[in-house]
């Protein structure tokens, strides 16, 4: 059995979640809303990769969060995933989903979208 390691910080620390949740605000205003990437999370010990574009609080005070997602299968995907999910996730080694710090978007999310689909994975 895999061990499971505790995670040890916060995963989208405020200033993260305020950009993300500002983005989401802006994607429902603007018809082709096409931003950069704001965070970029990871599997460590795994091949699973997302980059965060947006979020949205939900009524239950959970994050839903839209971007480019790669579960490490091959076709990475524009879709939602529940905060509380990812942070569930764990890679074959048992670490947490960890968050780029030194992440820098240099492109908008249709370009990611379009190398991830011709490379078959997130490219950064």
């Amino acid at each position: 059995m895999t061990r499971r390691f505790p995670r040890t910080e916060t995963l989208i620390p405020d200033d993260l979640r305020a950009a993300l949740i500002a983005n989401g605000r802006a994607s429902e205003e603007q018809e082709d809303f096409d931003p950069r990437p704001v965070v970029k999370l990871f599997t460590p010990d795994g091949s699973a990769t997302w980059l965060i574009t947006e979020a949205y609080e939900e009524p239950d005070g959970q994050l839903r969060m839209f971007g480019l997602c790669d579960l490490g299968l091959g076709s990475p995907e524009l879709g939602y995933a529940m905060l509380s999910e990812i942070e569930e996730v764990r890679g074959g080694l048992g670490l947490p989903v960890e968050r780029d710090c030194y992440f820098m978007s240099q492109y908008r999310l249709s370009h990611y979208t379009r190398m991830a689909r011709h490379a078959g994975r997130i490219v950064t």
